[in-house]
């Protein structure tokens, strides 16, 4: 497989970078990875979610260009079949593909109200109204396919699901988001999985802050 060119943001605070570079590497894609500075003028705005667009990541392979996260996934999938992204199985495979489409395309109250910042920890958080039902349905979504899987991933083995919510783990800690123990289990092996530990470091390693992000509100 050729080696590809990923462009990504911030590592501490994009959760659409994390699920980019998550997807190439469970794909086994070799890619040199492109750093945006978070200075620069349409990254800020697309990281304080003031931007109706996201261009990162980005993934440029061969002759092909690909930018949105989901179609991303679906790119890696078709070249990389032996990574068993999508799950075999027709049902359990659209299952998987609607509760990551559900994180692609929803949970807007979540992104604005815990934004993703790994190095931040917050003990008491006040989360606002419009934020819970998110946070509900996240856990219903993690429930469901825990049950019917029976883990310990949301589809049995490692899946793009996983890559999809794993930035959700990230705010669930950040912000002390009370979990069930099945959940929490989830989330902590998310959280442990090495691709995360490694990502985890490199955000910790950016001089960056956002002082945007950095403000309880």
């Amino acid at each position: 497989m050729a080696k590809a060119k990923l462009t990504i943001s911030s590592k501490n605070y994009s959760s659409w970078s994390l699920r980019g570079w998550l997807l190439c590497r469970m794909a086994g894609l070799e890619f040199d990875e492109v750093r945006i500075d978070i200075d620069d003028p349409s990254m800020r705005q697309e990281l304080l979610l003031l931007s109706p667009s996201v261009l990162v990541p980005r993934l440029t392979h061969n002759t092909v260009t690909v930018w949105d996260t989901w179609a991303i996934a679906e790119y890696l999938a078709e070249i990389a079949p032996d990574a068993h992204l999508l799950p075999a199985d027709i049902a359990k495979r659209a299952h998987c593909r609607a509760v990551s489409g559900e994180m692609h395309s929803g949970f807007h109250n979540l992104r604005s109200a815990l934004p993703m910042n790994l190095k931040a920890r917050h003990e008491a958080y006040q989360i606002f109204t419009g934020a819970k039902p998110d946070v509900e349905r996240i856990k219903a979504i993690w429930n469901e396919c825990l049950d019917a899987y029976g883990g310990p991933y949301l589809f049995g083995e490692l899946s793009v699901a996983d890559a999809m919510y794993a930035p959700v783990c990230t705010r669930f800690q950040t912000y002390s988001i009370k979990l069930e123990p099945k959940l929490a289990a989830y989330r902590d092996r998310i959280l442990n999985w090495p691709l995360m530990q490694e990502w985890t470091a490199g955000a910790m390693a950016e001089p960056e802050e956002m002082v945007e992000l950095e403000v309880e509100f």
